[in-house]
């Protein structure tokens, strides 16, 4: 198995910035790839980006490509999320996922950003 932490949500202003982290424990071999998903309201689950285990050319959703950047400490097995030029529309509880077929969920961090 493997366990996944969040951390680093919060309430921001439109146009601000915000750091996920998720770190990983357990068989920490099945972490990859790794990634993220988020859940709004009123919206489908929505994956918004994911790095295999090369670490090369992550993946990210079209919504957040240019904004959003995933890497990785792989000394401290930890993933992060940097948000950048966040907008309303990325209001969101934002799940680290992790291993084939995302088997391995995080509790989930809520990320609110304002006008």
């Amino acid at each position: 198995q493997v366990q996944l932490v969040e951390s680093g949500g919060g309430l921001v202003q439109a146009g601000g910035s915000l750091r996920l982290s998720c770190v990983a424990s357990g068989r920490t071999f099945s972490m990859y790839p790794i990634g993220w998903f988020r859940q709004a309201p009123g919206k489908e689950r929505e994956l918004v980006g994911a790095i295999s285990w090369s670490g090369g050319s992550p993946n990210y959703a079209d919504s957040v490509k240019g904004r959003f950047t995933i890497s990785r400490d792989n000394a401290k097995n930890t993933v992060f999320l940097q948000m950048n030029s966040l907008k309303p529309e990325d209001t969101a509880v934002y799940y680290c996922v992790a291993g084939s077929g995302w088997k391995y969920w995080g509790q989930g961090t809520q990320v609110t950003v304002s006008l």
